[in-house]
């Protein structure tokens, strides 16, 4: 896979106010209204402190905001999803505490997880997964879990992601069944918790393609797990990519799947965010490490 970044692509995240378009979503889509978003933020931090259940790490309204975001602005749905937030957090350490994201280079070196510099044609950032890509005897399924967290931390720190949320390709192709065994009950109970309890992102929609039949016996141990509305935003393609193309643009797509773009590992996008002050001191405060050769100079973001 080409290493390199084409000058149209930009793997830099996009921290700035909203374009005026995704704004209007926010209003039509999640009920964030302008004028009373100031007071929103402040039930939200009074809850907070009255029922004590977590101590977040940041309270400013950036940070109470992306809450909000996924929770349609309804005050006791996103003092939930907070706390649940820190109770995985605090349940799994594993995952983020002393973690070092440029160590897991090797998941995007085999291609199993990647995040391409551009967007599907609505503006939502896409992640793809190749599972027929992972070696289980190299490296367990915690070391997925820890780059996804890492990806889903960063670009949570997106307005832009935060309002319109983001879709998912599960590309199943060469799945064996060393892989199946390796999803658990208990590793399916913390992937729906992130996908749907536990993380202040919006899943729009998870696409499953080139999936073989060992995929029922993987998704048996799911499906109980999911609310009937999270079931209807996973949809089947098979080896169908028109039906994929439906959901998501060919423009936007890797010509592997039909699609126009080319591929690009994740650590593309890992590189280029460790030069931005603003997203080490998340990283850093959110309890990951960084080597301080990795870390921005100050003449850097």
């Amino acid at each position: 896979m080409d290493t390199t970044m084409p000058e149209e692509y930009s793997a830099e995240l996009d921290i700035g106010e909203p374009p005026p378009e995704v704004l209007k979503y926010a209003r039509e889509h999640l009920g964030e209204d302008p004028d009373t978003r100031t007071k929103c933020l402040q039930e939200l931090q009074d809850m907070i402190y009255e029922k004590g259940e977590c101590t977040p790490h940041r309270m400013d309204d950036s940070f109470l905001l992306r809450f909000l975001r996924a929770r349609f602005f309804n005050i006791e749905r996103s003092h939930r999803l907070l706390v649940n937030y820190y109770l995985f957090k605090e349940d799994n350490p594993q995952y983020h505490l002393d973690v070092e994201p440029l160590k897991l280079r090797h998941i995007g070196d085999d291609d199993v997880l990647s995040v391409p510099p551009y967007r599907e044609q609505t503006g939502r950032r896409l992640m793809i997964y190749r599972i027929g890509n992972w070696d289980p005897n190299a490296y367990s399924i915690d070391e997925i879990f820890k780059a996804t967290l890492t990806v889903l931390e960063l670009g949570i720190l997106e307005p832009r992601c935060q309002i319109l949320g983001g879709v998912a390709i599960f590309d199943l192709e060469n799945l064996t069944l060393q892989h199946t065994w390796q999803v658990t009950p208990s590793i399916a109970s913390r992937m729906v918790q992130v996908m749907v309890t536990s993380f202040p992102m919006k899943i729009n929609g998870i696409h499953i393609i080139n999936q073989p039949w060992l995929f029922e016996t993987m998704y048996a141990v799911f499906k109980p797990l999911l609310s009937k509305r999270m079931s209807e935003k996973i949809y089947f393609h098979g080896t169908d990519m028109e039906s994929l193309q439906k959901h998501i643009h060919p423009t936007c797509l890797p010509k592997k799947y039909g699609g126009v773009k080319p591929e690009f590992p994740y650590t593309i996008w890992l590189d280029s965010l460790k030069h931005n002050k603003i997203i080490v001191k998340e990283l850093l405060s959110l309890g990951y490490k960084l080597d301080p050769k990795d870390m921005p100079n100050d003449d850097e973001k």
